[in-house]
């Protein structure tokens, strides 16, 4: 019988690319953060020890959050700094010291995909150990990653990063989820890897194809769900695994919540403990109304979820949108926007979230302007922001924490954290 192999779960690294938001293994789909719903989801495959890889500033509150997890023995090892995939994995060495001969499958917090994909490692590692499996994934479109040389036995013989649409060695692409028969090996090419006077930080890769040349790899295709939180917008593709749980499941409302006999739940909806639904107000599935939460009245909330404790107030406007916890919002329209926790949205304020030629909108990250590929996309606003009356968001604008928009201000390029931004103005009283 295979021996069951050692889950490795990378939560580390930099999370710089999500600015204005926080820590994206921490960020909440739901009632609780992405990380524990992973894990509650490895633990019901029969996961039983994990090592998860943190860094210095989401260590602690990875610590709190597995604390009270008794059905897997959880190790948190921590990698100071952002020095690439290898140095996180050989972080996981000490605990494995002593058993260098086991199986580990190695997995990113942040890539959601369905249960088949690890059902089908697991399947293919029992039937031989002592090969070693790479998921791929099949897609006809070109994407602009890493591609999969195999045979056609399934054999890898090596990965291609970025090879352009004409020159894909198949349609598999390559993402983080992979399954090494033998971790003493891999921590040894890795290892070797590093002594090596090489700039760029694949270390990891150039590992595996070492290994390649001497060991079968074998790919696992996969082609269900598969959405990575890379970047802020990447919020709303998560969110929407999420809500699509809900789907088929009607209106589930929680006893203490009250719903106006007056206001709508249309589709498919959740309404949490002591959650207010107010008359004329409507939620229209697939939606997530979090516990405490407070939909006033001829408000709207749509393909949205909105975490515990925010307010929608009067006559708002939520729509296709990620509102976390104890975000106030009145008389607004908020379109597929990130709202971090505690930001302020006042009354009049709209996230504008299409461009006039209706292209897709482009966003910053790090200097460099990216696609979103996304066609409609509002705001992104980081914690404890306050958007005063009447204040205006650009299509992709991201507005970081703590930052303060001046009331009829018209925000068409992002805002630092901390930032104060307001439009003076001339006030002329006469006669």
């Amino acid at each position: 019988m295979a021996e069951s192999p050692v889950l490795i779960i990378l939560a580390g690294g930099a999370s710089s690319r999500m600015w204005p938001l926080r820590e994206k293994s921490l960020i909440k789909f739901g009632a609780q953060p992405l990380l524990v719903t992973q894990l509650q989801q490895y633990a019901a495959l029969g996961f039983r020890e994990v090592i998860i890889v943190a860094n210095l500033e989401n260590r602690v509150d990875i610590a709190g959050l597995v604390e009270g997890m008794t059905d897997m023995k959880i190790e948190i090892v921590v990698q100071p700094e952002p020095k690439g995939m290898g140095d996180a994995i050989l972080k996981a060495e000490p605990v494995l010291a002593n058993r260098l001969d086991t199986p580990v499958y190695i997995n990113q917090i942040h890539d959601v995909v369905e249960d088949k994909l690890h059902l089908d490692m697991l399947a293919a590692h029992a039937r031989n150990p002592a090969a070693s499996y790479l998921a791929g994934y099949e897609m006809t479109e070109y994407f602009p990653g890493g591609y999969l040389v195999v045979d056609a036995a399934g054999r890898i013989s090596g990965m291609v990063e970025k090879p352009g649409a004409e020159n894909r060695p198949s349609n598999l692409v390559t993402f983080v989820a992979h399954l090494h028969t033998n971790v003493g090996q891999l921590f040894e090419a890795i290892k070797a890897e590093y002594t090596k006077d090489i700039p760029s930080d694949d270390h990891y890769e150039r590992a595996m194809d070492a290994l390649m040349k001497g060991m079968t790899y074998q790919v696992v295709r996969y082609s269900g769900q598969w959405k990575a939180l890379k970047f802020p917008w990447h919020v709303l593709d998560i969110m929407n695994v999420f809500l699509d749980q809900l789907k088929g499941k009607g209106q589930q409302v929680a006893e203490s919540a009250f719903v106006a006999k007056t206001a709508s739940l249309v589709g498919d909806v959740y309404i949490g403990e002591g959650a207010k639904i107010f008359p004329g107000a409507a939620v229209v599935g697939p939606a997530y109304i979090g516990a405490g939460v407070i939909v006033g009245n001829n408000a709207l909330v749509r393909n949205s979820m909105v975490l515990s404790g925010s307010n929608v107030g009067f006559t708002t406007e939520v729509a296709r949108s990620y509102v976390a916890e104890h975000v106030d919002m009145h008389a607004c329209r908020v379109l597929d926007s990130v709202l971090a926790s505690g930001v302020n949205f006042s009354a009049g304020c709209t996230t504008a979230n299409l461009r006039i030629d209706k292209g897709t909108v482009s966003s910053r990250v790090k200097g460099n302007k990216l696609d979103t590929g996304r066609d409609k996309l509002g705001a992104i606003i980081g914690q404890g922001a306050f958007i005063a009356v009447d204040a205006m968001t650009m299509p992709g604008v991201k507005i970081g924490e703590g930052a303060q928009i001046g009331p009829g201000t018209h925000v068409i390029q992002d805002v630092g954290d901390g930032k104060r931004v307001y439009v003076k103005q001339e006030v002329v009283v006469s006669d």
